[in-house]
């Protein structure tokens, strides 16, 4: 059983590029595979091993990055989730743009997975899911704004044009681990919104603490790791990528004629070309091959 932990810490990190090569060389040595982001706001990232790998892992994070204080939110896999270990360097841990939004600075209230529900069940609140469409598509929380986004950078031209009025009411967000409500809040604050909260920890450490029968979850929520989405309890749930679009696919879009594995689902099966297919189909040929020859394809997913 591997064990998956999911972090992000906002934090000054002037000298970030001198950290990824020793960083890389340290989680390589645990066998740590997965995916961490630095930049000069912090760092972010999806990791998985052996318990105690992990362990090792994170204290070597804290003390080779110096960021303390890192609540990383665990779960577990049967099987490695991961591919390879990758650290590289970005702008942002998570990309908003050119507004002025900085954690670090301000940000909005934390509310606690336990005093969520009476905060949403508050008719006066505005209830919003900060991630991207096909992530909500998923699975939201009930009574949530889907502000149609492709990507988080987005978010702040669908603030402006949609709630510039309503800076006076009580605004409640939520995303995957809390790194892009943590932004979306500092964001909003700057823009005049005095009412801003944000769900500590996200929806993966409501899922893991929140019983199913006292949860306001509708869904399972996607992950970007090979679990693809998980459920209260944060087991795995019966969804797959499609590796057309990369978008989720359910049980439902599989048993679709438009569904072909490894090729296209509904929701790309009409915008692919045929070269397109073409070329999905012989990578997919080359997937299964390795697996019949028990090797592990490690091509682009």
């Amino acid at each position: 059983m591997f064990k998956v932990a999911a972090l992000y810490k906002f934090a000054r990190l002037p000298h970030y590029e001198a950290l990824q090569a020793p960083l890389l060389a340290s989680l390589t040595t645990n066998a740590i595979k997965g995916s961490i982001l630095l930049a000069a706001e912090g760092v972010n990232g999806t990791i998985a091993g052996l318990p105690e790998s992990i362990d090792k892992a994170l204290m070597a994070l804290a003390e080779i990055t110096g960021i303390g204080g890192i609540e990383p939110k665990y779960a577990n896999a049967a099987t490695m989730p991961f591919k390879r270990m990758k650290v590289r360097l970005k702008k942002e841990i998570v990309t908003i743009g050119a507004v002025k939004a900085d954690p670090t600075e301000r940000v909005g209230t934390y509310v606690e997975p336990a005093d969520w529900n009476a905060l949403v069940n508050d008719p006066d609140v505005i209830l919003i899911d900060t991630r991207n469409s096909y992530e909500v598509g998923v699975g939201t929380f009930k009574g949530a704004i889907d502000p149609h986004t492709e990507s988080f950078g987005e978010f702040p031209a669908y603030v402006r044009e949609h709630l510039h009025n309503q800076k006076h009411k009580k605004v409640a967000m939520f995303c995957t681990g809390g790194i892009r409500c943590e932004k979306a809040s500092s964001f909003m604050l700057n823009e005049g919104f005095d009412k801003v909260y944000h769900l500590k920890g996200g929806i993966l450490k409501y899922l893991e603490v929140m019983p199913q029968d006292q949860s306001t979850w509708d869904g399972a929520c996607f992950v970007f790791d090979e679990r693809v989405a998980v459920e209260h309890g944060l087991k795995v749930s019966d969804f797959s990528l499609c590796h057309g679009c990369m978008n989720p696919v359910s049980a439902a879009d599989r048993e679709s004629p438009k569904y072909e594995r490894g090729v296209c689902c509904p929701a790309c099966a009409d915008k692919l070309t045929e070269k397109q297919k073409a070329s999905n189909r012989q990578r997919q040929r080359q997937v299964d091959l390795a697996k019949q020859k028990g090797a592990r394809h490690l091509g682009p997913v």
